[in-house]
């Protein structure tokens, strides 16, 4: 009852639009699609002297439409006409308006993900977020400047990634160059994880935006087979960006590309750096180990690196017969298990452990249900009290998830945690959680993947010293270790309350290990688990 349209539009928040001669072209697309599908072939019809149109969908007769008002001129008053006769008066968001809405989106949800509609969801039930109290001592942006600086990388990077979409080399070009030259102006950019908040929110700052556009950038130049620009654009981002999880895949790419070129010696000596850098794990690390002892043969080396045993550990393998359906290339194969039923070959693997490969039972799980269990085991660290971690009510996680500050921050609860769980309180949190908050939005925990007591055998099957290392790796480094697990997870109880459980790797012919997976096999072997590739 406060609401002054007259005011509204003196500030130019929006804009009427009552006759046909204040209806400009980049208008009639927003307008025809507040039109009914009736109400667009009655137009569509009368306006192209055609009978019928009635298979066709509101997209379609909106795109004729809109080609005709495009390119016939003289259709264009009349078809003006027949829109506002059937719209009546409308009223237009300005672009000022808009830009206002989606800033304020911005500052609030503090990502792209959510917009108003979040608040509708949540008011009808459909999402319900965690229960944490936000305490908030630094804000996200320090200044104006900072904000509209990030709003400006924001803008070049939705410009690249519609160009890369639509091909157009030139803007993918230009968008890399102006990515560069924008972070360039800040240089140097240097996080430092001894202070906790500046590392959280370095990912809000225009210079990570950027730093994003010049990687997307040299894949593009990989693929155009543009090494040289390549490796200048990686060595700039090694030489900025001092401090940041993405030195793994840059230094990689960079070592590759090297070699490309017949840079053996380089390549070689950028790998063995690399493995001395603190920022470089998972893997990223076993990736530049392969290539240290692959391109340090005598005579370039002739001494044997440390790793070396390590790197090149067999993983025990079994071989899984089955009858191939195809086999075209780019197709995934299909195959007849021994009941002549056809399934992919993770279902032929899981097929042969339950029979003849010792009666487990499993699931075609890789990472989402580690992810879910990590999820449910450590709700309570996840949400507990942290300063700054958590802004509005809208997260799933908080903002240092899945960077080093979230293990080193809550250090001594983690640890805590996790000797709880080694003695055998994990069936006790994972329950605890799921009754407490089931349907809950959680970072990596999806409610409808398994059913709770599948969770639990697998619980009770892996068993606590297990479980603890797998959750420590990820509350370490969640980013490195969230992806590349093995695709089956088998479980078989010994009793009622004990068991084993295995981890399978599962392969097709022409399939092989990537690194990730190679990193993740070797790692869970460390830690106790009982590893297979098929």
């Amino acid at each position: 009852k406060n609401l002054w349209y007259d005011h509204i539009a003196e500030k130019e928040y929006i804009h009427s639009i009552e006759d046909v001669n204040q209806l400009c072209e980049g208008e009639v697309n927003g307008i025809l699609n507040i039109l009914s599908v009736s109400e667009l072939r009655e137009i569509w019809c009368i306006l192209l002297k055609k009978s019928g149109g009635h298979g066709m969908k509101k997209q379609h007769l909106i795109s004729s439409l809109l080609s005709t008002y495009a390119g016939v001129l003289s259709l264009r008053p009349q078809l003006s006409t027949m829109i506002l006769d059937r719209t009546g008066s409308c009223i237009r968001i300005s672009s000022k308006a808009e830009s206002l809405l989606w800033r304020t989106e911005r500052l609030f949800f503090l990502n792209g993900e959510h917009d108003l509609s979040s608040f509708l969801l949540v008011d009808m039930g459909k999402i319900k977020y965690p229960a944490y109290n936000c305490i908030i001592s630094e804000p996200i942006f320090s200044n104006r400047r900072n904000l509209l600086s990030f709003e400006e990388a924001i803008e070049v990077a939705q410009i690249m990634d519609e160009a890369l979409d639509a091909n157009e080399i030139d803007v993918v070009l230009r968008c890399t160059k102006i990515a560069e030259s924008c972070v360039s102006t800040d240089f140097p950019i240097q996080y430092s994880t001894s202070e906790s908040v500046s590392s959280i929110l370095c990912v809000f700052t225009a210079s990570w935006v950027y730093s994003k556009v010049v990687t997307v950038g040299i894949s593009f130049l990989e693929q155009e087979r543009r090494y040289t620009d390549a490796i200048n654009l990686l060595k700039w981002l090694l030489n900025v960006f001092t401090c940041d999880v993405r030195r793994g895949y840059w230094t990689l790419r960079l070592s590759v590309d090297l070699e490309h070129l017949g840079c053996i010696d380089e390549s070689l000596q950028l790998a063995e750096n690399g493995l001395l850098d603190p920022w470089i794990r998972a893997g990223s690390r076993m990736a530049l180990q392969r290539r240290v002892l692959r391109l340090g043969k005598p005579p370039r080396r002739w001494k044997v690196p440390s790793f070396s045993r390590s790197a090149l550990r067999k993983i025990p393998e079994v071989f899984v017969q089955g009858r191939p359906l195809n086999s075209e290339l780019g197709v995934k194969n299909r195959y007849y298990n021994e009941e002549g039923k056809q399934c992919g070959v993770e279902e032929l693997a899981l097929h042969y452990y339950a029979g003849g490969g010792g009666g487990w039972q499993g699931v075609h799980a890789e990472s989402g249900t580690w992810l879910t269990i990590f999820g449910l085991l450590m709700w309570d660290v996840i949400y507990a009290d942290v300063p700054n971690v958590f802004y509005t009510r809208f997260q799933n996680a908080p903002l240092d998830f899945g960077t080093d500050s979230f293990y080193t921050v809550r250090k001594s609860s983690i640890e805590s945690h996790l000797q709880q769980i080694r003695d055998g309180m994990a069936e006790e949190f994972l329950i605890k959680s799921w009754e407490t908050h089931i349907g809950t939005a959680c970072r990596g925990v999806n409610w409808d993947c398994h059913s709770l007591d599948v969770l639990r055998a697998v619980v009770t099957c892996v068993g606590g010293t297990c479980l603890a290392s797998l959750c420590k790796l990820l509350a370490e480094d969640y980013q490195s270790w969230s992806s590349g697990m093995p695709d089956l997870l088998l479980w078989r109880f010994h009793g009622e309350y004990s068991g084993e459980a295995k981890l399978v790797e599962v392969k097709g012919p022409r399939d092989r290990l990537s690194e990730q997976q190679r990193a993740w096999l070797l790692l869970l072997m460390d830690c106790g688990f009982t590893i297979e590739g098929v």
